[in-house]
């Protein structure tokens, strides 16, 4: 076998990016794809004020977490996970949840077009919570079932996770995923019945670091559709290890399918441990799939994941399907000053490539304006 040189593999690369962007363009002008395939734009939900920041071990200003959400929110991001309900002596760093929710309804956050905001609510206690501030604000947020909502008002969305395995659902909720589905079950009833709508999280679908990488693709889909029949509107599909590649994304997509699962109700949640996540993304929009997580700067990972580093980066993300035609609606020069002054507050290193290389062309730039001429 021949081995391939880095350059070499940059161009093949290239070439397959390029034959998947001929290969949606056809699924998008072909009329028996219509349902397949929506159009080039893509939704990009925005996962660092809560995915990316749970995990710090930095006491992080609530100031601080509200500016973060502020300053995204003017960016073109149409959905925002802002926080989560949960039990401050799990995650200490999501305490100050409820204060946010509150201020997003009671003061406003300014933004070009009305943006979902989305809370985790993993019980019942975690849904009271929400519910008894929502109440506080009844005319403050629009709820699902309005068809036309006033453009001014924000969207509010809970949000339920699952997992792949029995040992990451031991591990992450203290019980089976049988249990962990019946818990969910008078969570996501609530929330319909509020009128918000309802995401659902199964993390470790491609790869779980207490039982490896096989995690049948069969049961991943099981575990979707109960959800869905549950009343979930989406299934985000997370790879928390970020041992999935591209034929074992493909595997699972599938399976997906075969169980009847649309595109339309997926959104995939792609870690970067292992260099894959923009490689797997392609993947998934062969498929079909338009929404997808991402976390500024590449801020994030699992703390029941011994060793799963960060987020696939929002600037990667936006910058990877820019470059296939695609549409994100995302200002990327302003998400990566936003990863920048971050990952600056909390302490830790930009981990978005694509962000660090932004910033130095525009300070290359803004160099060679004020270098002298001769």
């Amino acid at each position: 076998m021949v081995a391939l040189t880095p350059m070499l593999r940059r161009s093949l690369l290239r070439r397959l990016q390029l034959r998947n962007l001929r290969g949606l363009a056809t699924a998008t002008d072909s009329p028996s794809h219509k349902q397949q395939s929506f159009d080039n734009r893509v939704k990009i939900v925005e996962v660092g004020p809560r995915d990316g920041l749970q995990n710090e071990k930095k006491s992080i200003p609530v100031a601080t977490k509200i500016d973060l959400i502020q300053r995204l929110a003017k960016t073109g991001l149409t959905t925002i996970e802002a926080g989560s309900f949960v039990s401050p002596k799990w995650v200490p760093q999501m305490q100050a949840s409820g204060d946010i929710l509150e201020h997003i309804l009671q003061t406003g956050i300014p933004s070009p077009h009305p943006i979902t905001y989305s809370f985790l609510a993993p019980n019942i206690k975690g849904l009271e919570s929400a519910s008894s501030i929502l109440s506080r604000h009844p005319t403050s947020f629009a709820p699902t079932t309005t068809s036309s909502p006033p453009s001014s008002l924000p969207s509010i969305e809970l949000a339920v996770f699952a997992a792949a395995t029995e040992s990451f659902s031991r591990k992450n909720l203290n019980c089976t995923i049988a249990e962990s589905l019946e818990r969910f079950r008078p969570v996501v009833a609530g929330a319909k019945a509020a009128g918000l709508r309802v995401r659902a999280y199964v993390s470790v679908a491609l790869g779980c670091p207490f039982e490896g990488y096989d995690v049948p693709g069969g049961r991943v889909a099981e575990i979707s559709r109960d959800l869905l029949e549950m009343g979930a509107d989406e299934i985000s599909l997370g790879d928390t290890t970020g041992m999935g590649t591209a034929p074992r994304t493909k595997a699972l997509l599938d399976c997906l399918r075969v169980a009847g699962i649309r595109n339309e109700d997926v959104a995939m949640h792609f870690h970067d441990t292992f260099g894959q996540a923009l490689v797997n993304t392609a993947v998934a929009l062969e498929h079909g799939v338009r929404t997808f997580d991402s976390s500024v700067g590449g801020l994030g990972g699992c703390p029941y994941s011994p060793g799963a580093t960060g987020n696939v980066a929002t600037e990667n993300m936006v910058y990877f399907l820019e470059s296939l035609g695609m549409d994100t609606g995302v200002d990327l020069d302003a998400v990566a000053d936003i990863g920048e002054w971050i990952t600056r507050e909390v302490g830790k290193g930009n981990d978005s490539v694509v962000g660090k290389a932004v910033l130095g062309a525009r300070r290359r730039e803004k160099g060679a304006e004020t270098v002298p001429q001769t």
